[in-house]
């Protein structure tokens, strides 16, 4: 059951009442008998995880989500050429591959 706080519109005295949703709201001031109001307060959600961010639900021209994937930029450097050939050879082999005629 919610638990809800009341404030006097007369004297300025707040209480706390444990009541169902479905009881009827508090009237009067337990201590001057004046009228009262309800006090609303802000609901103490935490949001945890994924998905609760703008960016999440939104998609770029592209498709893809905002935020993910690749950026546009890269800092990833070029392999650098490599001395070997693609196919590796043993070494008698290698001699008798080197030695071709033309004619």
């Amino acid at each position: 059951m919610p638990i809800y706080e009341y404030e006097c519109e007369t004297c300025g005295a707040r209480f706390e009442r444990l009541q169902s949703i479905q009881d009827a709201p508090v009237r009067q001031c337990p201590e001057c008998s004046g009228s009262v109001r309800k006090v609303l307060h802000a609901a103490g959600i935490i949001f945890k995880g994924s998905g609760w961010y703008i960016t999440d639900s939104r998609k770029s021209a592209s498709g893809t989500v905002a935020g993910e994937g690749k950026p546009a930029t890269t800092d990833a450097k070029p392999n650098p050429p490599t001395d070997k050939p693609a196919e590796t050879t043993s070494p008698a082999n290698a001699k008798t591959e080197n030695k071709t005629e033309i004619k």
